[in-house]
């Protein structure tokens, strides 16, 4: 991990109308990180999330990638600066093909050769998308539209991927096949940005983590300090 962080976010604020969503939200995530946000539903998770990758506007804060500052940017100049985002509810485009998804997800990049490596690559983490390349994305199950949404990310070649809840409703070896491909994705160096109601899952994967409690950050501490605590545990592991 670097000494500098690769994305800084100071005191971001988010407003629905006029509810405070979230309240001075701080976070760093290193280069080759693992952080995840835990927390309640409407805790504000995935709204940070959505304010950092520029779906939704900030009312206040900062947020800086590399020490540039993306708040200034329109969404679409997000992703050649390195940055994908992998909503929740997977937002693939379903009347489109496996393989064509995969190639929007590298609509920017002109390397012909590492693309079709990348995509070579995304067969290799998840057979069951090369299986399928010429289907309609709307043909795929929960379970495989999560792992198509997942490998689109990753064909923009990010630095750092923002996940929003990639295990949602799937069945436990589904997700037990995202997380191992996760796993892999962070061992090659990719930055993981990660929002998770499983926090079990959430938690043995990140090397940081907070708890977010009504739009502001109420623990922080490494994913087993948290996997630890009684608080958290009693909280969010139903222990």
């Amino acid at each position: 991990m670097s000494a500098a962080p690769l994305l800084e976010v100071r005191d971001l604020r988010v407003h629905y109308g006029a509810i405070e969503a979230l309240r001075g939200v701080s976070l760093e995530v290193a280069a080759g990180e693992v952080v995840a946000l835990i927390g309640a539903n409407g805790a504000g998770k995935s709204t940070t999330l959505r304010a950092i990758s520029r779906m939704i506007r900030a009312t206040a804060g900062s947020v800086r990638l590399d020490g540039e500052e993306l708040l200034r940017l329109p969404p679409h100049r997000l992703v050649a600066r390195g940055l994908a985002h992998a909503p929740e509810g997977r937002g693939i485009f379903l009347d489109l093909s496996v393989g064509e998804n995969l190639a929007l997800g590298a609509w920017l990049r002109r390397d012909r050769a590492g693309v079709a490596a990348d995509r070579a690559r995304m067969h290799d983490l998840f057979p069951i998308l090369a299986e399928r390349r010429d289907q309609p994305a709307g043909t795929l199950s929960g379970g495989e539209q999560q792992m198509l949404a997942v490998a689109r990310a990753l064909m923009s070649r990010p630095r750092l991927l923002l996940l929003d809840e990639p295990s949602l409703g799937l069945a436990p070896q589904v997700v037990e096949r995202i997380f191992g491909v996760l796993r892999e994705v962070n061992r090659a160096g990719v930055a993981l940005l990660l929002v998770e109601q499983n926090a079990h899952q959430a938690l043995r994967l990140a090397h940081r983590a907070l708890v977010l409690e009504t739009g502001e950050v109420a623990m922080r501490g490494t994913g087993p300090e948290l996997l630890a605590s009684p608080e958290v545990r009693r909280a969010y592991l139903g222990e």
